[in-house]
């Protein structure tokens, strides 16, 4: 039981840095409805192909991730690259659409490279992202939007398999290098200390210290006994030398106990501001079915309860295999949207994968597109009068 001053401040806070920088986000009666700004700081090549490809210059074989792509072309030329990718995908008019979505909040996924004094001579990662960064949190905190930022690519990449989701492709190698841990723990605790002490990152309320760790509570022990408390601590160290308590301090957010990586409260002493990320996507769930009736009624039937408090923090419109085409299933798709986000406000809210996307023309991953489409309703509210459970 939590009282009704926890309660309303969850996801609120205030910061005031010597300025008259003061902000309180979010009304606490109100779920998180966000976007993820995908491929913005991270790049996903399968998101926007073409864009990579043929305005990024990512062509050739071997250009699998930012890592990659920045080997390949040089540094210099790199950095001009993605200055202008960084300078177009998102803009002040995006944020401002989004709003008048009805969307309160973003999720930006961001690697550890940012910090660019981190990064060795033997890796490569575009330079200058951080201006960007600030504007883009920037027009967010103009808009009134609530942040989360999170650690979406942590050094040696942390998620299963080979892909381009922590801007390298190559096995998860977080686990099992020495300073992986140690340059995390300086990325945030750097994150935390601008955050606290920046106008423009006055919105952000909310830090992810590790996206979609491996699945396999074989190998992630050392994760959930020493890297997740050690996190939480440095973070609130860094805090306190600012003077930062009570309801100012940042909410710290882990993957939840059903993202199946062990329970990531094992080892963690002090829950106060603690959050929990759930990443719901049916097409790879357990015992799935290809028929719209199952698709729905999990939905409909769906609990993410098990942490508190929770945020849907990735979900999209795609079924295995992508086997109805959304202009000719216009109304299951608008259904499983709203039995979706009803079910994940029974929660704390939701924050969709992804914004926008390039060349894929999808809007089962495209949510402006999805919206354009009449897939989405511009009124969020209008989720409660839909049909389908």
């Amino acid at each position: 039981m939590v009282d009704s001053q926890t309660e309303q401040n969850r996801f609120k806070r205030e910061i005031q840095n010597g300025t008259d920088v003061k902000a309180n986000w979010l009304p606490g009666h109100l779920p998180i409805r966000g976007v993820n700004l995908g491929s913005m700081f991270v790049f996903e090549p399968w998101l926007a192909h073409d864009y990579w490809q043929n305005t990024m210059g990512c062509k050739d074989d071997g250009y699998d991730s930012e890592f990659n792509c920045v080997s390949k072309l040089g540094q210099d030329k790199a950095n001009k690259v993605f200055q202008q990718h960084w300078a177009t995908w998102i803009t002040q008019s995006d944020i401002q659409k989004m709003t008048s979505y009805g969307l309160n909040s973003i999720r930006v996924p961001v690697g550890y490279w940012m910090m660019e004094s981190l990064v060795y001579s033997s890796e490569h990662f575009p330079r200058g992202g951080w201006t960007y960064f600030l504007k883009v949190c920037d027009w967010a905190r103009q808009a009134g939007m609530y942040i989360v930022v999170d650690l979406h690519g942590a050094p040696y990449s942390q998620s299963p398999g080979k892909n381009a989701d922590t801007g390298q492709y190559r096995d998860p190698g977080f686990y099992d290098n020495g300073d992986a841990y140690e340059r995390s723990y300086k990325f945030l605790e750097w994150l935390t200390t601008v955050i606290h002490t920046k106008s423009e990152l006055a919105n952000v309320g909310m830090i992810e210290i590790l996206n979609e760790p491996i699945q396999d509570q074989g190998k992630t022990q050392g994760m959930l006994n020493n890297f997740y408390p050690t996190a939480h601590d440095r973070i609130r160290a860094a805090e306190a030398k600012l003077n930062i308590r009570g309801n100012n301090l940042l909410h710290i957010e882990v993957m939840n106990q059903k993202w199946g990586s062990g329970n990531p409260n094992q080892a963690l002493k002090d829950l106060w501001f603690m959050a929990y990320d759930d990443h719901r996507y049916l097409k790879w769930a357990p015992g799935h079915q290809d028929n719209q009736q199952w698709y729905m009624q999990t939905s409909c039937k769906d609990d993410r309860g098990g942490n508190w408090p929770t945020i849907v923090g990735e979900f999209s419109l795609s079924t295995n295999n992508d086997i109805w085409d959304p202009k000719s299933n216009k109304e299951f798709y608008k259904n499983w949207f709203g039995a979706q986000v009803r079910a994940y406000e029974k929660q704390d809210g939701w924050i969709f994968w992804t914004w926008k996307t390039s060349g894929l023309n999808d809007p089962r991953w495209d949510y402006q597109l999805a919206v354009e489409q009449g897939i989405i309703p511009k009124n969020l509210d209008d989720v409660y009068h839909l049909g389908g459970c």
